[in-house]
This record gives structure tokens, C-alpha cells and sequence, in this order.
């Protein structure tokens, strides 16, 4: 049994960045070894690919700024999947689409148990850094993951 974390977002878009950021603060700690690090930037096919062999999934993103920056939202993967557009471009297969594609593709294969964290952005436009808000809540949803990992590890229950 494994499990798989995938950061997703482009840092250079503030705290678009988030999903990378808490990989990277996540790879500063001590994990199980049957914990892989991912990030996967802006490539949809890329969760797709590194999901795959794993049981469980754990996939952080940003979510677009309404009242409450640096909320956490901790959401069933199987409640965002959706199909992929019917598109030649690459760019518009995002990690909901590859939920959604990695199950019917690979099956027994792609992870049974997929939760997704989205952090409420305080601003998504071009610049480096998270803000204030987004900040605290990567240092905390970071605890909160390897928390995750380490019950995991234990073969407590998965809720």
C-alpha cells in the first residue's frame, strides 16, 4: 500500500503556487518511505502518471479567491473527476480530468481512496510568492498531510 502527493499550481502566479509549496515543505519532513512526493506544476497528464500504482492519493491545489483566503477545503476525489474536454491541447487536461481518466484507464491500478485540499487563493495573478493567508495555511495543511501519512502508515483507518 501507498501513497501518492501531488502538489499542483504555477508559482508564478502567487498562490497559484500553493500546491507546490506544500510539497516542498513536506519533503523538508520526515515521511514514511511508503510516501511519494510529487509536483506536478500545471500538468493534468503528469497526476494522471504519477498517481498510478499508488492505493491512496492525496492531490492540493488552489481554489479560486470568494471570501476566505487560506481556507482549507478537504474534498472526496470521486466528487471533483470529471471527463477531459474534447481538446488537442494539452494544457486544458487538469488533475480533475486525470481523477477521472487515471480510474477508467488503469483501473485496479489507479488509487482507490483520492482526497483533494484546496486552499482558497487570496490572489492568483503574476508574481512570486504566497500570500500571508495562503502561507499559514500550507504550513498547516502540511502538518496536517504528514499527519495523514504517518496514521497511514500505521494502518490506522483512512477517513
Amino acid at each position: 500500500m501507498t501513497l501518492a502527493i501531488i502538489g499542483c499550481g504555477n508559482p508564478n502566479r502567487s498562490d497559484d503556487g500553493v500546491g507546490p509549496e506544500v510539497i516542498a515543505r513536506l519533503a523538508r519532513q520526515d515521511l514514511p518511505a511508503s510516501v511519494s512526493l510529487f509536483d506536478a506544476g500545471t500538468d493534468g497528464m503528469g497526476v494522471m502518471y504519477r498517481a498510478r500504482g499508488a492505493t491512496h492519493l492525496i492531490v492540493v491545489d488552489a481554489r479560486a479567491p470568494e471570501n476566505d483566503p487560506g481556507a482549507v477545503y478537504d474534498v472526496p476525489g470521486e466528487v471533483l473527476e470529471a471527463p477531459p474536454p474534447q481538446s488537442l491541447n494539452l494544457h486544458d487536461f487538469r488533475w480533475d480530468h486525470a481523477l477521472y481518466a487515471g480510474r477508467r484507464i488503469y483501473g485496479d491500478a489507479f488509487p482507490g481512496t483520492v482526497r483533494v485540499f484546496l486552499v482558497e487563493a487570496a490572489r492568483l495573478d503574476l508574481g512570486l510568492g504566497l500570500s500571508e493567508p495562503v502561507a499559514r495555511a500550507a504550513d498547516r495543511l502540511a502538518e496536517t498531510i504528514a499527519g495523514l501519512a504517518a496514521s497511514y502508515a500505521r494502518s490506522e483507518a483512512w477517513t
